[in-house]
């Protein structure tokens, strides 16, 4: 499932990037010669029946699907007859250049409008946005909220609050906000009545490497039940006598609020070097019984963290989201520039070092998730390859030699002095640009063997 979902995403991804160079290209009167996903030998290859006036272009399936291109007729990379030289790419005005190179990552961006509008227009299970505990001590803590509060509305001003219809929305939102005050319109599970809580602005550098707006605040996540789900056989959970939907009450004494709470206990455990044994109240058909459970000690990243080998909490409450036609185009275009921002702040954020770049993910990683969304339905696998999307297409204009930006500068700076740059100094930028690339791809896929677990 997680190849085919990651191959499905790369082939979707790639298609709409080439094809964008390729139908401007044609629009543009270039004569298109090759277009691949893929790269290396070619798998499958075939010509068009009913070829534009003055093409022949060859299609192509490549052997190593990380990426593709589109390769135009020019003379600088071969021979061009008499006949051919006013479709030759090098022979057309710079604006039309321009065009065929911008014209890849703006499909992108496209086709991410497109995919995030299916998933608008479909429809799909969220999570519902009643929070479990906040962290201790934190704003949201210390502003009042409360395990099992569902957030109705949000906004920067009281008076002018918009609706929340899901946590995931709640988070997106919060994401987009700086350390300024935030106002939530919250039910209490106890109350009848909503009421506004207001959230005050963050210290300056709350929102730093290693949070984002949303955990800065002491969001921890959606509130559930803490109760066991499957117990895996020979765990902790096990020896110790738990059993699916046993729910737990207290640990050590302190009472268990919400699921997210009992799996930060559990995880917080450990911490410390000696086992450490924890005594748990539960609750199982009626009955109210205490059990010693020692977790066993596990190594995640750079810090060890408790497990008892038992799904912890039971899954969260779901609500329906689905818009009409306008309705889920002006979401979608409004998610896609959202996605667009977050992506350069990020950008900005590494380049200053105001982040970390333990946050670049590779292909292992994309795999992964194309998996896990692919589980999870057609919706959020939607989702996930418009925010590729996105993020493809705005990684491609960045001003780096060998990306489509890169060749946009060179662009620049013809139009600035009347001449493109020399050969020396393109082969030059060519060369750096694309030992920086194979340099982040590196250290990208570190990250991922890093992320996933794979080194001892």
């Amino acid at each position: 499932m997680t190849l085919l979902a990651f191959l499905l995403a790369l082939g979707v991804l790639i298609t709409a990037h080439e094809w964008g160079h390729y139908r401007v290209a044609v629009a543009c009167g270039v004569k298109v010669l090759t277009f691949s996903i893929g790269f290396g030998k070619p798998l499958l290859r075939w010509k068009s029946r009913k070829p534009h006036a003055g093409q022949d272009t060859e299609f192509c399936i490549s052997l190593i699907p990380l990426g593709g291109y589109v390769k135009m007729l020019d003379e600088r990379e071969g021979e061009v007859t008499p006949q051919d030289l006013p479709m030759a790419f090098n022979r057309q005005p710079l604006w039309a250049r321009a065009a065929i190179v911008s014209a890849g990552p703006l499909a992108n961006l496209l086709l991410a409008v497109c995919l995030y509008a299916a998933t608008f227009w479909v429809g799909q299970f969220e999570t519902q946005a009643t929070l479990a505990a906040p962290v201790v001590g934190s704003v949201a803590d210390a502003a009042g909220l409360r395990t099992g509060d569902t957030v109705l509305r949000a906004g920067v001003d009281a008076n002018d609050l918009q609706d929340i219809t899901s946590l995931d929305a709640l988070r997106w939102w919060m994401l987009q906000q700086d350390a300024s005050p935030v106002y939530l319109e919250v039910q209490a599970q106890d109350k009848q009545t909503p009421h506004v809580v207001q959230l005050p602005a963050l210290p300056d550098d709350a929102i730093s490497k290693e949070s984002n707006a949303w955990q800065a605040r002491g969001f921890t996540g959606a509130w559930s039940r803490a109760v066991l789900g499957d117990v895996q056989t020979g765990s902790p959970a096990q020896v110790a006598g738990l059993q699916r939907g046993d729910e737990v009450l207290r640990l050590d004494g302190q009472w268990v609020t919400d699921g997210p709470s009992l799996r930060a206990m559990v995880r917080r455990s450990g911490h410390t070097q000696a086992p450490n044994t924890q005594l748990w109240d539960i609750s199982r058909e009626g009955r109210q019984l205490t059990l010693s459970v020692t977790p066993e000690r596990l190594a995640e990243g750079s810090e060890f963290i408790g497990r008892i080998g038992a799904q912890v909490g039971e899954p969260p409450a779901k609500v329906w989201v689905q818009s009409g036609f306008f309705a889920g185009l002006q979401k979608a275009l409004s998610q896609t520039w959202q996605v667009i921002v977050m992506t350069l702040d990020m950008l900005g954020r590494l380049l200053t070092g105001n982040a970390s770049f333990d946050n670049l993910s590779g292909p292992l990683t994309m795999a992964d998730y194309a998996g896990r969304s692919a589980s999870l339905g057609i919706g959020a696998y939607l989702s996930y390859l418009a925010l590729l999307s996105v993020s493809l297409g705005v990684f491609n204009l960045l001003p780096l030699p060998v990306l489509d930006g890169g060749h946009l500068l060179y662009y620049l700076y013809e139009a600035l002095t009347g001449r493109p740059p020399s050969p020396e100094w393109l082969d030059t930028m060519q060369r750096v640009g694309l030992a920086a690339l194979v340099a982040l791809m590196v250290f990208s896929l570190f990250n991922d063997v890093v992320r996933l677990g794979w080194l001892p």
